[in-house]
């Protein structure tokens, strides 16, 4: 079974990229190993700046449907200060300001979009093997026991940064006490204001808070792994989840006025360790996109807009060579090519969002800055300019704008 291009994964980044190839005539293979619908650990924030893309993918209208409250402000919830500050708008004509949306709904409408644009789908099939040959890469596959060969010219890497496995672009993990661990939540009857994202500002660690779908909020936070154990310690009766939770409380009076008649919608969900940083995004054929190429500590709620501006940022330029890469020419220099572009738009964000995590996980540091903070809340809005929630990689100036 030949392709052009073979996408492993099919969350954002990978739906992205195989709707994109499919819709410009490529011949497109996804293989995700989950069946969707899928709740999944995540922020679930969209900033603005990527509202411009779904409509390029043709399911704004959708997203727009589904999503919760436009956010307007961004907060922080840190020891006994409540603070809230103007989110910076994009100005677009899709809309100015981000919403959120439940993973179980988002990636549907992506990888539904993708197969109607002729991708096929492997799902749930798990990749086992990839290996380079003549004609590009041949990639085995595996589902109940059956086995499918697989091979396409390029290969598109979209799986994530916390898998383990045995594809060239996975790696081995190492626990270490600073291991960041990622916890999430749906939750009932808060009283968080709809237009307010607040971070969550916890000793060893970070969390946020968002409006969205069906009226429900979501609650997503980091802990490092040493934190976590003396939680466990103190809270011995409790479950992970719960014991972060009830660490986040003591230590956040806004996290205790929102959730004090919040009930849980659906289970807790764990992941990680979560591995922030930038790495290789092409190699030998292979580009990778969304976490794996380059992860932004979640603090700045930019994962699922870096994940699927990256997969267009890739896709431009793969559709733009589209006969050259087909045949097996200037794959390389597309390759450069996407990572400098890839380098210019988010190493900045991964920078300033790596400096946002570091002060917010040392509470002394938090002490020194609050008093800061309180008299100039703006200095929240300016952060989250710097976090990339005005930057539009993807422009749109003829968008309908949608109801």
């Amino acid at each position: 079974m030949k392709y052009d291009a073979l996408v492993l994964g099919a969350g954002p980044a990978g739906a992205t990229a195989a709707l994109m190839l499919a819709r410009a005539g490529w011949s497109v293979a996804v293989v995700e190993k989950t069946g969707f619908p899928r709740r999944k650990v995540c922020g679930e924030f969209v900033s603005a700046t990527s509202l411009p893309l779904l409509h390029e993918l043709g399911i704004d209208r959708a997203f727009l449907k589904l999503a919760g409250p436009e956010v307007r402000r961004v907060g922080l919830f840190a020891q006994e200060t409540i603070l809230a500050s103007a989110m910076p708008p994009t100005g677009d004509s899709v809309g100015r300001w981000g919403r959120a949306l439940g993973r179980e709904h988002l990636d549907v409408l992506l990888l539904q979009a993708a197969v109607r644009a002729g991708a096929r789908l492997w799902q749930p099939w798990a990749a086992t093997e990839l290996q380079r040959s003549k004609d590009g890469y041949v990639c085995n596959i595996t589902a109940n026991g059956a086995g499918k060969q697989l091979v396409a010219r390029i290969v598109i890497a979209a799986h994530g940064s916390w898998e383990r496995g045995v594809l060239p672009t996975q790696s081995a993990k190492t626990q270490t006490p600073s291991d960041l661990l990622a916890f999430k939540a749906h939750l009932k009857d808060c009283d968080l204001p709809p237009d307010l994202m607040p971070l969550l500002v916890f000793p060893g660690g970070y969390g946020g808070m968002v409006h969205t779908d069906s009226g429900r909020v979501s609650l997503s936070c980091c802990i490092r792994r040493d934190e976590l154990r003396r939680c466990r310690r103190r809270h011995q009766k409790q479950h992970a989840a719960a014991a972060v939770l009830q660490h986040i409380q003591v230590s956040c009076l806004g996290v205790r006025q929102a959730l004090g008649r919040a009930g849980l919608d659906g289970a807790w969900l764990s992941a990680g360790p979560i591995r922030p940083g930038m790495r290789r995004r092409y190699k030998d054929g292979i580009f990778l996109v969304g976490n794996i190429a380059g992860e932004a500590h979640p603090i700045v709620a930019e994962g699922i807009s870096m994940a699927m501006q990256s997969a267009w940022l890739l896709c431009r330029r793969l559709i733009a060579n589209q006969e050259d890469v087909v045949a097996g020419r200037t794959v390389a220099e597309v390759g450069r090519s996407y990572a400098a572009e890839w380098d210019a738009g988010f190493a900045m964000r991964i920078r300033a969002a790596a400096v946002f995590a570091h002060v917010a996980m040392r509470p002394n540091a938090v002490s020194l800055l609050l008093p800061m903070l309180r008299r100039f809340p703006g200095i929240l809005t300016f952060g989250a300019q710097l976090s990339g929630k005005t930057r539009q990689i993807i422009s749109a100036p003829h968008a309908r704008t949608a109801p």
